[in-house]
């Protein structure tokens, strides 16, 4: 009889630590269709991957074990079932650089504590392209050994496809074409002989302990220099100030002199080539992900790969002729179907948000302004983290419970449903100018999944309007 994915895990998890799985708890889903899931036992804590894609998995774990022979600061794999397509790692905990940068960023500073960290990552980017590259068993990598002309045609054909298609970005195919040659000639003129991340950003690098770890290089292959630094700086809701992008690419350089002469001039001005087409890349996803799959978190990065563009297009110019794919660049620019995903600017409203959480046992809660308007979400359709004694006692202002939902997906989806339907009220009363919007959260004790829902609810206005919010946890206070 064919197992399920939870007793396969737990049988992985018990073969190899000796004791029962207490908890296997699946974690919000990313880009990939790669399942990640968290597995407790009573004194042992792991990640389980199942992902039916064993070349890819096989090149993870060949990386894996070469990069920390190599003292590069990637997860440990202690177990691997690669029959089942099942592997545990390390558990390096949910702080990645992203959530880091939303947390220490205030009024879109970037402070100096943020630069030094980066400055950090390059160095241990260059471990990874110049000392653990040089030994590297490129056989293993997949699906290219190289980030060739093949590689970068799939890219390119992803970004027209996916992007300029589903925006209705209009281009002449066969002139494109032509300059993507072109393109991918000048790009591959330079020096490809290094290890290439594929995918070194801000939510592939976590923080765990005062140190820095990187996770998700799989497709890592041969390729240029730029390109990972390019993907770093360039990471499009990383949203880094140019000057900083400036200063830190300088760094890079000046580090890189250690282990090789550099022609700056040269360097740079295939960096920004690079830096293009992983943005082009990058566009490709959000088209795919977000466009054609429906996921709309996706189209929240278009309005920063936009403002990047526009600087690239204003800044530098490439030493080949690609008309035709400048214009298309500049088009994306200007058009008015993307337009609508640039944040509104936020102008002062005299909206009040009421928000509460509730228990259903205590009824619902009273309209208290008399408009009678609003909405009652029901929060018990999730998992309750207060079946458990660990969470009994906590709420969902709690660190412990707010990571249980964090490794939740359904409250994610639940909650991007909710902040579209609010969101879409609440542009509506500012524009007609009304007071008083009030918004509710049930569930069955009023503790955990309703307050998580009701603080997520005003992080989420607070960011976005410039209007009132009332948050009122009724069983709590």
């Amino acid at each position: 009889m064919k197992q399920t994915k939870l007793e396969l895990l737990k049988k992985v998890f018990e073969n190899w630590s000796g004791e029962k799985a207490q908890s296997v708890n699946k974690m919000p889903t990313s880009g990939s269709n790669r399942e990640y899931y968290r597995i407790l036992g009573n004194s042992r804590k792991v990640i389980g991957v199942i992902n039916n894609d064993r070349e890819e998995n096989r090149a993870f774990l060949e990386f894996s074990k070469h990069f920390k022979k190599n003292n590069i600061a990637v997860p440990e794999i202690f177990s691997k079932d690669l029959d089942n397509n099942v592997y545990l790692e390390e558990d390096l905990d949910d702080q990645t650089l992203f959530n880091y940068l939303l947390e220490v960023r205030n009024n879109g500073d970037f402070p100096n504590e943020l630069v030094i960290i980066y400055k950090k990552i390059l160095d241990e980017l260059l471990k990874f392209q110049i000392i653990a590259g040089k030994d590297l068993n490129y056989s293993f990598c997949y699906p290219r050994a190289s980030f060739d002309k093949q590689s970068m045609n799939w890219d390119l054909s992803y970004f027209k496809y996916y992007f300029l298609k589903l925006a209705d970005i209009p281009f002449n195919e066969q002139k494109l074409e032509d300059d993507y040659n072109t393109f991918m000639n000048f790009l591959l003129s330079e020096n490809c002989n290094y290890f290439l991340y594929r995918d070194f950003q801000s939510r592939n690098i976590m923080l765990k302990d005062d140190k820095i770890f990187f996770i998700d290089y799989q497709g890592g292959r041969k390729g240029a220099l730029q390109y990972d630094v390019a993907s770093l700086l360039y990471d499009s809701k990383a949203d880094i100030p140019q000057q900083i992008r400036e200063e830190l690419l300088d760094y890079y350089i000046e580090s890189l002199k250690k282990y090789q002469e550099v022609d700056v001039e040269k360097f740079k001005q295939y960096y920004y080539g690079y830096v293009l087409i992983r943005m082009m890349q990058a566009m490709g996803a959000y088209g795919f992900r977000g466009f054609y799959e429906k996921k709309k978190h996706f189209l929240q990065s278009i309005p920063y790969a936009l403002k990047n563009l526009r600087w690239i297009l204003n800044n530098i110019e490439l030493p080949i002729a690609i008309h035709e794919m400048i214009d298309v660049l500049n088009r994306i620019t200007t058009s008015e179907k993307l337009k609508k995903f640039e944040p509104k600017e936020k102008r002062k409203s005299p909206l009040t948000v009421s928000i509460s959480s509730f228990s259903y046992k205590n009824g619902i809660p009273e309209d208290r302004n008399g408009h009678g308007g609003g909405y009652v979400f029901d929060c018990r359709v999730l998992h309750n983290p207060g079946k458990y004694n660990k969470y009994k006692e906590l709420t969902g202002k709690d660190r412990d419970v707010i990571d249980f939902f964090e490794q939740e997906e359904d409250i994610h989806d639940f909650l991007e449903n909710v902040f579209s339907l609010v969101d879409m009220t609440v542009e509506k009363y500012v524009d007609r100018n009304f007071t008083n919007l009030m918004v509710s959260f049930g569930c069955t004790g009023g503790q955990h999944r309703s307050v998580y829902s009701a603080e997520k609810l005003k992080e989420h206005l607070q960011e976005k309007y410039a209007i009132q919010m009332v948050l009122w946890h009724r069983e709590m206070d």
